[in-house]
């Protein structure tokens, strides 16, 4: 989509490496066997797993997705990237063997976060489905099957909720950007690596569990404490938003920035697997 793509795209894999590299690479594991391919044909010849993953517009990807579908053997699954079309809009276009196509929605960065949902569309085999899970899962990753389609899938609907309301807080002059990373960063977001809300609010429950919580903070729910709506994004919040953030971002370019994430998120997940484990043995 942009000149110079195996370029840049090999660079991007070398910034990557070394947060890679910590969490544990396969022993065959080198950059140099990344391959590229200047047509669909060439793509399609020998792919087994085909991961889509083209700019969010619903004319391109079907574009794309169709040209797959016509050259792709019968035993190769294609996946989407797409953080919001269902996969049932996608494999309308795929006249082959919609069956094979559906969504498996990965999260940045994707060579760290664990997280992708996997989504069946109404002609998806339910074979293909669990294909993917098996390779998501060899890959390393969690794969989390979402029961049923629906526009923007599971997390990033809980994503926009907390983004619209953060919105809200800057225009009302209520927080900065700054501020409003800190209440998730020194807060929440350290619980949730480990807990979720679900079990988090469980736990606040005390001894009695979430039953316990709901009786004592359920009550809220009626409070107006959020709102859905997003506001207007007019141009003067736009600019609070973009100075903000190139306040918090201190001169640091992106790529500085990124080293410093996955240097954080690798410590994280080092440290949240320790304890993930016996989390999830007893849920």
């Amino acid at each position: 989509v942009a000149p110079n793509w195996q370029e840049r795209l090999e660079t991007a894999v070398a910034r990557a490496w070394p947060a890679c590299a910590r969490l544990g690479l396969a022993p065959d594991a080198n950059p140099k066997r990344l391959q590229f391919a200047e047509s669909v044909e060439s793509l399609c010849a020998t792919a087994d797993f085909i991961q889509e993953s083209a700019p969010e517009r619903l004319a391109s990807k079907q574009s794309i997705l169709e040209m797959l579908d016509g050259h792709a053997p019968a035993t190769t699954l294609i996946a989407s990237s797409t953080s919001g079309f269902r996969p049932t809009e996608l494999q309308v276009v795929c006249q082959q063997r919609p069956e094979r196509v559906l969504v498996g929605h990965p999260f940045n960065p994707v060579y760290l976060l664990p997280l992708v949902e996997v989504v069946a569309g109404t002609g998806t085999d339910e074979a293909a489905a669990v294909r993917a899970m098996s390779f998501y899962a060899e890959l390393g990753m969690r794969p989390l099957r979402i029961q049923r389609e629906i526009d923007g899938h599971v997390a990033d609907r809980l994503l926009e909720a907390v983004w619209r309301e953060a919105l809200h807080l800057v225009n009302d002059g209520i927080a900065t950007t700054a501020d409003i990373d800190a209440a998730i960063t020194d807060g929440p977001g350290l619980r949730w690596a480990i807990l979720g809300p679900f079990l988090g609010y469980h736990l606040g429950g005390g001894e009695a569990g979430m039953r316990h919580f709901l009786q004592q903070f359920g009550s809220t729910l009626d409070a107006p404490w959020a709102r859905f709506d997003a506001p207007p994004l007019t141009p003067e919040l736009a600019d609070r938003i973009v100075q903000g953030t190139e306040e918090q971002a201190g001169g640091r370019s992106v790529a500085e920035l990124e080293r410093l994430r996955d240097d954080c998120l690798v410590s994280i997940l080092e440290a949240a697997s320790r304890y993930r484990q016996a989390v999830d043995a007893h849920t």
